[in-house]
């Protein structure tokens, strides 16, 4: 698993969020991006990240910069996660985990003592340019939105 570092150009990415629509790293020029990957949509780590974000983002906006989540979740899950909670930004499906791939945030995990593949929670500000500014592989959920406010 290549990790990405300080400079280099974030993966490009096209993904459906919850509503269908297609979401590309491209939409993001001109603005910074708080991007976090995580497991799995409503369970209680995804969703105490997901809420800071969306707690945080008045204040992201004020610093110009959008964020969005990505996760093996369907569109439709994605839905009932961002409905549930109001979360109010996007929400991208990658379900062949593509996308993580390229982050190099896919990889073994395990839990009470079962060994499985899956995404290795991680958060990246990108600049303006698509170029990492800071990425946090293993990053705690409610550590997220700190790390992102410290960086900008």
């Amino acid at each position: 698993m290549a990790q990405l570092k300080l400079g280099d150009m974030a993966p490009n990415f096209e993904l459906d969020d919850q509503n269908g629509k297609k979401v590309k790293l491209s939409d993001f020029k001109g603005r910074k991006l708080l991007l976090y990957l995580y497991p799995k949509a409503n369970t209680p780590g995804c969703t105490t990240q997901a809420c800071s974000v969306r707690d945080a983002s008045n204040d992201f906006s004020a610093l110009g910069t959008a964020a969005i989540g990505i996760s093996p979740d369907t569109p439709q899950q994605q839905k009932k996660f961002d409905e549930k909670y109001s979360l109010g930004f996007p929400l991208l499906s990658d379900a062949d985990h593509a996308v993580a791939d390229a982050y190099g945030v896919w990889g073994e995990k395990s839990m009470y003592g079962k060994k499985y593949e899956g995404i290795i929670r991680s958060s990246f500000l990108i600049d303006e340019d698509g170029k990492i500014l800071q990425p946090w592989y293993k990053v705690s959920p409610k550590d997220t939105v700190p790390k992102a406010r410290d960086a900008l």
